[in-house]
């Protein structure tokens, strides 16, 4: 099934950071196949790279810089 980000983002309406877009997008990978980045996170500390961050979150890469 595939999930839209904009979808996450209205689930998870309490979350306040990019920090924390990044853990429900983990979260959500166990039990989804896709992810589709149809908006652009609304956070203040949301990456110029934030679709690679978020796509490294969805399907599990490690990365060693803090903000992916």
């Amino acid at each position: 099934m595939m999930r839209y980000l904009s979808e996450i983002l209205l689930e998870e309406h309490a979350l306040e950071s990019f920090a924390q877009l990044v853990g429900a997008v983990r979260k959500r990978a166990a039990s989804e196949r896709f992810l589709h980045m149809d908006i652009k996170p609304p956070y203040f500390d949301t990456p110029d790279n934030w679709q690679d961050v978020l796509e490294a979150a969805f399907t599990g890469v490690v990365r060693d810089e803090p903000d992916g």
